[in-house]
């Protein structure tokens, strides 16, 4: 099966494991022997193409204890960066840097690694880029730094660039359940930070991907918004973090 078709195909995994369970009156966490916990989320988004802190402000103001994921960009420059740590509400920073994208203006992106570091020391740095000058910069950092782009099974986890201690689990990226699992126990054996995302999962895989949050690494900025949050001008009264645990009493559901 080709990576690109990990989404998919682990949606059929997930409704045959669903089906499988409810058939036999049982649910997914009884089954584990883990009790669910409440999830907390932060809210993934970009700053825009020119980039401006009014994302966050809009929802900052409609939902006030919503904390964040942002995509940097070397676009980002110091007032912006300052501004938007004035927040106090950013958990995660994602560069991107393990996609393949081009790297138009090395010195730029330079300069954002800079601005971050200094205006966000206890922030989760995600993907960094593949550079030896970024490799330095974040060499104290380890810590903190996350990879999620490189992680497709529990072997990748320590072969990365960097020696990172945190991974981004991404059920969709992985693919396979039994491949998720082994990543869930190789972190936990080695008391590696955990937190989750997705790859768009809507309807019944939102819920899942929030009960595998509840599950395994409820305790961190989990990338589980509901997906209302992801609207370009969210409404408010969305709910807040953390979510209580409503795993159904059957299946690999959370409850609607």
């Amino acid at each position: 099966m080709g990576r690109s078709a990990a989404l998919p195909q682990l949606g059929l995994r997930f409704a045959a494991l669903d089906l499988a369970l409810r058939q036999a009156g049982r649910s997914l966490h009884d089954v584990l022997g883990l009790e669910p916990q409440p999830v907390r989320f932060v809210n993934s988004l970009g700053l825009g193409r020119e980039p401006s802190i009014e994302p966050l402000r809009r929802r900052l103001d409609r939902s006030p204890g919503v904390r964040f994921k942002l995509d940097a960009e070397a676009t980002w420059g110091p007032a912006l960066v300052e501004e938007v740590a004035a927040t106090g509400a950013v958990d995660t920073i994602d560069f991107k840097g393990q996609y393949g994208f081009e790297v138009k203006d090395p010195q730029a992106l330079l300069a954002l690694y800079d601005h971050v570091l200094a205006a966000f020391p206890d922030a989760y740095l995600e993907d960094p880029h593949d550079l030896p000058e970024i490799a330095q910069r974040l060499g104290d950092q380890l810590e903190r730094v996350s990879y999620d782009a490189p992680i497709h099974d529990a072997e990748d986890i320590g072969t990365t660039t960097l020696a990172a201690r945190a991974v981004n689990v991404k059920p969709s990226r992985i693919g396979s359940l039994h491949r998720l699992l082994d990543v869930y126990a190789l972190c936990a054996r080695e008391r590696r930070p955990m937190y989750g995302g997705g790859m768009g999962e809507l309807g019944v895989g939102r819920g899942q991907i929030e009960l595998l949050a509840a599950l395994f690494h409820a305790d961190a900025p989990n990338d589980v918004a509901p997906s209302a949050y992801n609207e370009d001008d969210p409404l408010g009264g969305l709910p807040a973090s953390p979510l209580a645990p409503r795993p159904e009493a059957t299946g690999f559901r959370w409850a609607a």
